[in-house]
């Protein structure tokens, strides 16, 4: 409290305090407040909520939600993921973030279900629950770390009716591995702080590993050229771009940020690169930012992850691009070896040599006890790229 304190009187604010029993100076304020208060009434399109991006470059952005973007959200996920008042959700997700905030919070007050609120994320904590609970809504981390627990079972899963992931991307290894040790398969969906969810997989019908499923209904998404917002043929890759009433209304006090954010036609940019596959399904690849542009080449890092994480001995990658002095971006992929696992770069090498164009092999594989993430368990490619920025200056290059 002492290091903010001169900060916020700099600033003209005040500083209060609360502490984890409740005590502190803005609990004394508070009890001095009259018990009595007047509603204020408010509309679909008035403000509910601004929420900040977890963006990893740049400054952060208060996105703006209205009353409307989350009711018709948590009523679209309700019909569609089949929640009613005889479910009970384990919420192990942090609350600073929309997914345990509003998607999970706003999904059981609407169907009139229950919750185990839990303080944090414990995968023991979590089995023990499984038999009082029907649905888990959690980050890849958490199944990547329940299937570290000996107490997951398909007895000890029998009563749950629905396992969810989002977030952060799901490897197709830990969907299998989920489904053989549970017999459930988890369903991934697609969202952001600006849309809460847009894409969700099927509740009946095939959860695709590696794929976001379909658009929810309402929710119009398509895949464009980024630059001219032209759509794209099936199967190409481009930006993803949504329109709904789920869709925020704009960046609070950025109104060219805003602007540039939305199409004419009112489609917004998510910056997230994607494909949809002949079946529907759509696919993200990446983010625009995490895009690679190597020799005159567009190299997206998922078709190359996918590759490297199917191998035996690999637990996961991360492609990015780093400065190179010949290529502009060097290929450069960070690796997780599983347990006990010797693989080299050679044999990375040798594995995708007639799996990949020759453009797309990595020029340097680096590898690393485990990759960074934030609190979602999203990777941060930013920090590898900050951390290898200079290996083509400093080591031999390919």
């Amino acid at each position: 409290v002492k290091d903010v304190q001169p900060l916020a009187a700099s600033a003209g604010a005040a500083t209060l305090t609360l502490g984890g029993d409740g005590q502190g100076t803005l609990a004394e304020r508070a009890a001095l407040q009259p018990a009595d208060f007047a509603d204020v009434e408010r509309g679909p399109d008035d403000l509910a909520a601004i929420l900040y991006t977890s963006g990893t470059t740049g400054r952060s952005k208060g996105a703006m939600l209205s009353h409307e973007n989350l009711a018709s959200n948590a009523r679209v996920l309700v019909d569609y993921w089949r929640f009613s008042s005889d479910d009970v959700l384990i919420h192990a997700l942090p609350i600073f973030h929309t997914h345990g905030l509003f998607v999970a919070t706003n999904v059981i007050l609407l169907a009139g279900a229950k919750m185990l609120f839990e303080r944090k994320f414990d995968p023991a904590r979590v089995i023990s629950l499984l038999p009082r609970a029907t649905a888990l809504m959690g980050v890849p981390t958490f199944y990547v770390r329940l299937l570290q627990q000996q107490g997951l079972t398909k007895d000890a899963a029998n009563r749950m009716r629905l396992f969810i992931s989002g977030s952060a991307p799901l490897l197709s290894e830990t969907h299998n591995a989920w489904r053989e040790r549970t017999g459930h398969a988890i369903l991934e969906r697609y969202g952001m702080t600006e849309t809460n969810m847009n894409t969700s997989n099927p509740y009946d019908g095939e959860r695709r590993a590696g794929t976001v499923g379909f658009p929810l209904p309402g929710v119009a998404l398509r895949v464009a050229d980024p630059e001219s917002g032209k759509p794209l043929a099936q199967g190409e890759i481009g930006m993803i771009e949504v329109r709904g009433p789920n869709v925020f209304v704009g960046y609070w006090r950025m109104p060219e940020k805003t602007k540039a954010e939305f199409r004419d036609d009112g489609f917004f940019i998510t910056g997230d690169l994607g494909l949809i596959d002949t079946g529907g399904y759509v696919h993200i690849v990446g983010r625009g930012k995490d895009l690679i542009i190597s020799g005159g080449y567009n190299v997206y890092p998922k078709e190359i992850e996918t590759e490297i994480d199917a191998l035996a001995g690999v637990a996961e990658s991360a492609v990015i691009g780093v400065a190179h002095p010949d290529f502009g971006e060097g290929v450069t992929a960070v690796v997780v070896r599983k347990p006990g696992s010797a693989i080299s770069a050679a044999d990375i090498a040798d594995a995708i040599a007639g799996r990949l164009a020759k453009y797309k092999h990595p020029k340097q594989v680096i590898f690393v006890d485990e990759l960074p993430r934030n609190t979602m368990g999203k990777v941060q490619k930013n920090v590898l790229r900050e951390a290898f920025k200079d290996i083509y200056q400093s080591r031999p290059q390919s």
